[in-house]
């Protein structure tokens, strides 16, 4: 074995010390003389919140156009949504519920019917907002976005009009943050059913209007459809299912982090290469070239590293290459997406400032996906060029880090670097506790443009805290909320109950730390420890107070699992104790802008440029906030 990989994958390259490729060896093959064009079209499923375009595509389409390969990236995600938040749509959703579960002599349905509360609800209120929808999309487009009554109005449309839209397919939904299915989408046994059935899958009507003709049309070598999350699934599987069942002589391979998560489950479920040709691991820009250019020759795909792919009856594992360097890549690309049309007030875009995360040992968390950790990241003066670019290029105005955490040195340099630009630019993104992270810091961050900071809090335990390895300190983590706070920066942050060995002491430590800075809080996202695939939990359990996990067998593309803890709350106390705290929290005036990190980003920049105070998080709004 080999990193993990089949010894007969060893003869499919060379190997290093560490098991992989080195990048040198793969350049020979990357410039090889190309017999015709070749062209790409990049897919990117529902569901991820259609507020911003996602990195992957962007990411991919430059480095592809770099090599002079034609790309046509395509965010069917805000595509899907855009389509379904019309009249018509709705309208004809609210015809669909007629006749599936309303009308006196329909056909017998499969599985459950929805609550006829809401069925009877749907009926009545779906023409209404159909009627409403235009408006309420355009205002959640707008500027009129920021006013509390308004946005509040098209926002509450908007959910409405998604659950009339999921009804039909009950009980699988769609809404703003989530897509639902009918059943596990960890299960290879249902996805090969649910791709087929149209009375839970709503994508199969959406991808056959939406999604085959452009490929008819751009007959593509290649179809890579990007998976970072578990939601996007279905979608996606559906998406390559109607591309195969209609005959389109393409290549179909998927990517993402989801897929990197289930490298090694992928080959042991065969199965799913009915759907699919091949799987792309890890970072995908060196190996989507190289298997564009083996389709466009027709020749074996045994050279390309991180793939997993049909070779017959067989499905193969490749060798993996070096990680790829942040430094080796070019700007993300936005051009051919739609940005008019994603459901946001302004436009922001996101950019990494490195791949990896600097600190890379917290045990929840499995940003290596089992390998070892692998960080690079951008100089400060190359970022913010890119920032500069990206605001000359498509007018973005509000820059959103998508990384796992920005360094302290990068925070400095960056800040300067923008208040000599005259800041034109406001950022936002994801910071650890650290203690070089200072007051005059936090001001200078404010004045460079900074806007929001997220911070992985996860839990206010000084044995917890000890226990997730996490890194951080009580009194950092108090010192740094205040004076960011006062810096006028939005506090977001991130924690959860139930890491294995957590009681309700250390629980009710977490509350207390979070009830006594309510004043430096505005935003908090929180949740239950979730057992995820090569997190060092999931990996070495019996270092973390973990008795038992527990794998279902039907679940065999599993990446999250129960288990049994050795001391503390199990999963169904750490639930009851979320859902009490949530039940405690005080009603937002205007809860919309809470719900997605580029709305809480966005909101901030515009209380900033108003010169109004950011509201805290816990603390109850007896003023309107305008």
């Amino acid at each position: 074995m080999h990193n993990g990989l089949p010894e007969e994958n060893g003869q499919n390259g060379h190997q290093n010390g560490n098991g992989l490729i080195p990048l040198d060896d793969l350049m020979p093959a990357i410039s090889r003389t190309r017999v015709r064009p070749l062209k790409v079209m990049l897919l990117f499923p529902p569901n991820w919140t259609p507020t911003m375009p996602h990195l992957a595509l962007p990411t991919l389409t430059a480095y592809l156009r770099q090599h002079n390969v034609t790309v046509i990236q395509r965010d069917l995600n805000v595509e899907v949504f855009d389509t379904l938040l019309r009249r018509e749509a709705i309208l004809e959703a609210v015809d669909l519920l007629h006749r599936r579960f309303a009308a006196a002599s329909r056909q017998p349905q499969r599985g459950p019917s929805p609550p006829p509360d809401r069925l009877q609800w749907a009926l009545r209120s779906g023409p209404m907002l159909a009627e409403e929808i235009d408006k309420a999309v355009a205002t959640m487009r707008s500027e009129a976005f920021f006013d509390g009554p308004i946005g509040l109005r098209a926002f509450q449309t908007v959910v409405d009009a998604l659950e009339v839209l999921s009804l039909p397919y009950f009980p699988a939904y769609l809404n703003l943050q989530t897509y639902v299915a009918a059943g596990p989408v960890d299960s290879s046994s249902f996805l090969l059913q649910a791709v087929q059935d149209p009375q839970h899958n709503m994508f199969i009507d959406l991808f056959k209007r939406i999604l085959l003709p452009g490929i008819v049309t751009e007959k593509p070598d290649v179809v890579g459809i990007s998976i970072p999350s578990m939601a996007q699934m279905l979608p996606g599987m559906t998406a390559a299912y109607l591309i195969k069942q209609a005959g389109l002589k393409c290549h179909i391979s998927i990517g993402g982090p989801h897929i990197s998560m289930l490298r090694e489950e992928l080959p042991k479920a065969p199965q799913m290469f009915q759907l699919i040709d091949s799987a792309v691991v890890f970072d995908g820009e060196v190996p989507l070239l190289q298997l564009v250019e083996a389709v466009g020759e027709g020749s074996d795909l045994s050279h390309i590293p991180n793939l997993v792919y049909r070779d017959g009856s067989e499905v193969r594992t490749n060798l993996r290459k070096e990680p790829e360097k942040i430094t080796n890549l070019p700007i993300p690309d936005f051009d051919g997406l739609p940005l008019d049309r994603y459901f946001a007030p302004r436009l922001a875009l996101p950019l990494l400032t490195a791949r990896g995360c600097y600190f890379g040992k917290c045990a929840f968390c499995n940003v290596g996906y089992g390998e070892a950790e692998s960080f690079s990241q951008l100089r400060a003066q190359n970022l913010a060029d890119q920032m500069l670019t990206l605001h000359e290029k498509y007018g973005a105005k509000h820059i959103f880090f998508s990384d796992e955490a920005v360094t302290p040195r990068n925070l400095r340099d960056l800040s300067r670097i923008m208040q000599d630009k005259g800041t034109p630019v406001t950022w936002g993104g994801c910071v650890r506790f650290e203690k070089v992270i200072s007051g005059d810091l936090l001001q200078n961050m404010y004045d460079g443009g900074c806007r929001m900071i997220l911070f992985g809090l996860e839990s206010a335990s000084a044995a917890i805290i000890e226990q997730m390895i996490k890194g951080t300190a009580l009194d950092d983590m108090s010192r740094i909320l205040r004076e960011s706070s006062e810096a006028g920066i939005w506090n977001h942050t991130f924690f959860f109950f139930g890491f294995p060995g957590e009681t309700i002491n250390h629980a009710q430590e977490t509350v207390n730390f979070l009830y006594g800075h309510k004043p430096y809080i505005n935003s908090a996202a929180m949740g239950t420890f979730l057992m995820e695939r090569y997190s060092p939990a999931h990996r070495y359990p019996d270092s973390f107070n973990i008795k038992r996990i527990i794998e279902d067998p039907n679940k065999d593309l599993a990446i999250y699992f129960d288990y049994e803890v050795a001391s503390g709350m199990d999963e169904h106390m750490a639930d009851l104790v979320h859902d009490r705290f949530l039940e405690t929290l005080p009603k937002k005036s205007w809860p919309q802008y809470y719900v997605s990190d580029v709305y809480r980003f966005l909101y901030a920049n515009y209380l900033s440029e108003k010169q109004t105070p950011l509201p805290p998080w816990l603390m109850q709004q007896n003023v309107v906030e305008r």
